[in-house]
Order: C-alpha cells, then sequence, then structure tokens
C-alpha cells in the first residue's frame, strides 16, 4: 500500500493523543520472523518509562496500537499479550509512568480491518476516548505500516529509527512519508513535547 499524502504538519502544543506502537518504540524489536510476547524478553529502550512518564505530566493521553499477528500463527495467545501489557503497566508505575489504553491486533494479514496500515484500531480508540481526534493526536511508529496509518487518518506522524538491525522493509519510504524522524521515544518528547 503506498502513500501519496503530503506529511501533516504538526503543532505540538496543540497534541493531547499520543499513539505509540509497541515494538520498536516502547521496547527492542525482535529480529524479523520473531515476536515478542514475555515479559524476560520485553527490553524496553532506554529512557521510554521517564519518556512516558513526562507525556502523562503534561496532560497528553498515551495510547499504545500494536499489530500482535503472532497470536494469529499460534506463537502466543491473546492472554499473554494482555499478561505483557499489565507487567509493563506495574514497571511503569515504577517510574510514575502509565499508558492509558492498549490496543492491539491479533490477526495475520488480510485478516482484518484492525492491522495497521488499516485504521481499525485507531477507529476503537477514538470511540473510546471522544475528544481525540485529528486534530490533537499524533502516531509515533518505527515501520511503514505505523506513518500509511497515520496519513490514512490524516494525523501527523514521527517515524523512530531505532537499531538499523531490526528495521523493517520500507523504511527509507517511512523516512520520506513521516512529519518528522527522531532517532528515540525520549528524544521525541524532550525536543517536542517537554516545553
Amino acid at each position: 500500500m503506498e502513500s501519496h499524502c503530503e506529511p501533516v504538519t504538526i503543532s505540538f502544543p496543540d497534541l493531547r493523543y499520543v499513539f505509540l506502537d509497541r515494538d520498536g518504540v516502547i521496547n527492542r524489536k525482535a529480529p524479523e520472523g520473531s515476536y515478542v510476547w514475555s515479559w524476560k524478553d520485553f527490553l524496553i529502550l532506554p529512557g521510554v518509562e521517564s519518556a512516558i512518564a513526562l507525556l502523562n505530566r503534561s496532560g497528553r493521553h498515551v495510547i499504545v496500537v500494536s499489530n500482535q499477528r503472532g497470536v494469529a500463527l499460534g506463537l502466543y495467545t491473546r492472554m499473554d499479550v494482555e499478561a505483557l501489557h499489565r507487567r509493563l503497566e506495574i514497571h511503569l508505575a515504577d517510574f510514575g509512568a502509565h499508558v492509558d489504553a492498549y490496543y492491539y491486533c491479533p490477526h495475520d494479514e488480510n485478516q482484518c480491518n484492525c492491522r495497521k496500515p488499516k485504521i481499525g484500531l485507531f477507529e476503537q480508540a477514538f470511540r473510546d476516548f471522544p475528544e481525540a481526534s485529528p486534530s490533537n493526536s499524533i502516531v509515533i511508529g518505527d515501520s511503514l505500516c505505523d506513518i500509511e496509518a497515520a496519513h490514512c487518518l490524516h494525523l501527523p506522524s514521527i517515524f523512530i529509527l531505532g537499531d538499523p538491525s531490526t528495521a523493517k522493509s520500507g523504511s527509507q519510504q517511512a523516512i520520506a512519508s513521516a512529519s518528522l524522524v527522531s532517532n528515540s521515544l525520549i528524544d521525541v518528547v524532550r525536543q517536542y513535547f517537554d516545553k
């Protein structure tokens, strides 16, 4: 799916809802073909706890939106995903941080309307958070599907470069298509949100 949209201009003071991809933004992404589903393998990236705490303290909502294809492949279950997210919340609480909501797609490709770059997960979030809108939301992700979903919703986007060894194909297109590019979530928050 190619995006032919221009990146959306960002007005950071207006942003109240921050949609984060999980693997590659919050935690270290597994190599292609592998999946992170247990806490022992969930390696949080440097500065993530501080970044989320800063977003919380600024009054912004932090919402995780993640493709979890490993469920469809039978590698782990929905309960495993939800248990991991509960454990992450316990960990974040030690840093005065929290995620307001988690949405994930457990399906394989072409089986649903929620696997990014499709927008079903975002639509669910907009129903649950009725004050969220394209004018006050942003998507931060590390893959082309995150940036394409943002474009479909007319949301600004920030592409996280991350570790080149785990980058998915389409990274160069994502860099060109995103509103902004950064090295990490903490860099984004310190540069643009911590004002």
